[in-house]
């Protein structure tokens, strides 16, 4: 029997940026944490920060501006919700850059949005690999939505990086609640994990049960939740050399610029009005990215320095998390 389709445009492609892409961010975050790389300072600014933390950041918030490619640059999305692209993000601007209460509750609500959609995001491969395997789309679908969540957010809960992300909440006078929760972490720990070996054997009898209806396991998805599972755990729950946001954060953006590379090039292409043709594809490409990385740039330093400009990034950064989910319904059909 053939092998399912891939995602990208080959089953090699799959497997190096989207199946493989935690376990060898986890690998490439190890290694920078053991040189100099991860500890030198630089300062720029009045900001100071090491080079891992400057291209991360950057990273991060060129991945988080290149939805608008899927969304506003995209006619058949684009035409299907105006509203939601052209009244929501400037609207959105002005409430953030009027009121310093709505910056603060953007930014508490990025944290947990951005590990929502994360989770989402490896859910919605795993799936995609089950289409393409000729499976079932609702067989396991609730199960493995379940399994997304529990391997990004168990680990946060039970793990070294709890008081990050329950950091910005005290700026709700929620303060005692964050201490009590870091206070009994050691007991919604052993609640997370006794909860989670259910679920797993849960899922296991279920799937058993499916396979003997007919359900074929795609090899591509079974290593892809293996992986995030074991990258989860060892980088939110250890935090190894103070390098879980970049393993966690590297690998999440790696897959997104593949997906969206793949999908949307045309869009692309045509966007930036590049000639067609191999050399026009390879300068969209470079454009693609530049123009990823000049936003990354720009508005990580800014973003710091400018509550106007954090309002703009805290735009974008919700608009990533909200587009990205109803996008992948239009585009169902192509992938």
């Amino acid at each position: 029997m053939a092998a399912p389709a891939p995602i990208l445009d080959t089953v090699r492609q799959d497997w190096i940026h989207l199946v493989l892409a935690p376990v060898w961010a986890l690998a490439l975050g190890l290694v920078l944490g053991l040189t100099p790389l991860a500890t030198w300072k630089l300062a720029a600014f009045g900001l100071s920060g090491s080079p891992v933390d400057a291209f991360l950041g950057a990273f991060i918030m060129a991945h988080l501006v290149i939805v608008f490619f899927r969304s506003h640059a995209n006619a058949e999305v684009r035409r299907r919700h105006p509203f939601r692209f052209w009244v929501v993000p400037p609207a959105l601007l002005l409430l953030l850059a009027a009121s310093g209460t709505a910056l603060a509750i953007a930014a508490a609500l990025a944290v947990w949005w951005d590990v929502y959609h994360s989770s989402l995001q490896t859910f919605g491969i795993g799936r995609i690999f089950d289409h393409k395997a000729g499976n079932d789309p609702e067989a396991g679908r609730a199960l493995d939505l379940i399994l997304n969540l529990l391997l990004y957010v168990g680990p946060i809960l039970c793990g070294s990086m709890l008081l990050f992300h329950a950091g910005p909440l005290y700026s709700f006078e929620a303060g005692s609640w964050v201490e009590a929760l870091v206070r009994h972490q050691s007991r919604v720990r052993l609640i997370v994990i006794a909860a989670g070996l259910l679920f797993l054997v849960l899922y296991g009898e279920v799937y058993a049960a499916l396979v003997e209806k007919g359900y074929r396991p795609p090899r591509r998805k079974v290593a892809l939740h293996l992986g995030t599972a074991a990258v989860s755990v060892w980088a939110w729950g250890f935090n190894p050399l103070g390098m879980a946001l970049f393993i966690m954060n590297f690998f999440h953006a790696w897959q997104y610029f593949a997906l969206v590379w793949r999908y949307e090039r045309e869009n692309i292409g045509a966007v930036l009005r590049v000639p067609a043709g191999p050399r026009g594809r390879t300068l969209a490409f470079a454009l693609f990215l530049g123009l990823a990385f000049l936003y990354g740039s720009v508005f990580g330093v800014l973003g710091e320095l400018s509550t106007k400009a954090m309002a703009v990034t805290l735009v974008v950064s919700l608009m990533h998390f909200w587009y990205d989910g109803f996008v992948w319904s239009v585009r169902r059909k192509q992938v």
